[in-house]
């Protein structure tokens, strides 16, 4: 039985997270942890946690749990995901792993030392819309791929953005960077587990609004394996009429169109046109945790290993700091 104990039960744990760890098969939530001992007990109560701390090193120490999903702003993922294998636990950590490749090669290191096993929450591709994508890709439907162009608009205080109590996000030594660093993990990390290694990559990265002390728009490019030349643009100041959430890969005989945040996939040919529509489950990250509990358990091989991770992270980080 895994034996989950939560660092950081925040808003991303509320409906995503944090309830399918009960309903994953040999998975319990046996306790949270969050700085503010009122909400911490506040959310124990309303999910039927048996235990809560205030203290992330005391549920870290419970010899009750043997797992801990850490789910902290960036800056605190190294620490605590260091401490839980030192001790022994497995770790699931959240995106984007952390705040730079440096603290992730730390972290790398760390289960290499402790012979541990840690999971990085990449939960879409657990997800049958993108294994769909992966479907179409490996079954060559599209022939050769040549290009992919995704462009993600929103405004000022989009709702793509998660509210929290202090909007971290946008802090880049508590987050590694602006919303970027939130939101882009997912979309690449996709899209490098779909065409595999990054020959190169760099990009440009401005703060054009000056809302806050991070960039708010990047542009990037990536060449990976097999010539495929990759152009991405993300900017988080965009009128409300012109946001956009597109990806389209581009073969020789056709493209796949989705929005990273959507539900649909249209496949198109010369010849024909079929869209592919998903209904998301309850919990979004339920099919990763299902994912993540089987590889604890020996069932599975990681479905997300940190040197997966690692990867995005250094795309990330050649668009915003060029190195």
């Amino acid at each position: 039985m895994i034996k989950w104990g939560i660092i950081g039960c925040g808003n991303v744990t509320e409906v995503k997270s944090g309830p399918a760890f009960n309903k994953v098969n040999h998975s319990q939530l046996y306790a949270v942890m969050r700085r503010d001992a009122v909400k911490a007990q506040d959310y124990a109560a309303r999910h039927k946690v048996p235990v809560w701390y205030s203290d992330a090193f005391q549920l870290i120490n419970d010899p009750e749990i043997n797992s801990v999903y850490i789910a902290t702003p960036p800056k605190f993922h190294e620490e605590f995901a260091i401490a839980a294998l030192e001790k022994g636990k497995y770790v699931y950590v959240e995106k984007p792993v952390t705040v730079s490749v440096a603290s992730c090669k730390r972290m790398a290191d760390a289960v290499e030392r402790y012979k541990g096993k840690l999971c990085v929450a990449q939960y879409r591709r657990a997800l049958p819309m993108f294994q769909k994508i992966k479907q179409l890709v490996d079954e060559n439907s599209i022939g050769k791929v040549k290009m992919i162009r995704l462009n993600l608009f929103q405004p000022h205080e989009s709702s793509m953005i998660a509210k929290t109590d202090e909007n971290w996000r946008i802090v880049p030594e508590l987050s590694g960077g602006g919303l970027f660093y939130d939101l882009a993990p997912h979309q690449l990390d996709i899209l490098i587990h779909l065409f595999g290694n990054v020959i190169e990559s760099f990009g440009v990265a401005v703060n054009q609004a000056k809302f806050y002390n991070a960039e708010d728009t990047v542009s990037g490019i990536i060449k990976f394996s097999d010539n495929i030349i990759f152009n991405g643009n993300w900017n988080f100041t965009m009128p409300e009429f012109l946001k956009e959430d597109s990806c389209e890969i581009i073969g020789e005989q056709g493209k796949i169109q989705f929005s990273f945040y959507g539900n649909a996939v249209r496949w198109l040919t010369g010849e024909k046109e079929e869209t592919f529509s998903f209904q998301h489950p309850e919990h979004i990250q339920q099919p990763m945790i299902e994912k993540v509990v089987n590889y604890f358990l020996e069932k599975e091989e990681n479905p997300c290993s940190i040197y997966e991770a690692m990867k995005s992270l250094e795309v990330m980080q050649s668009f915003v700091y060029g190195h």
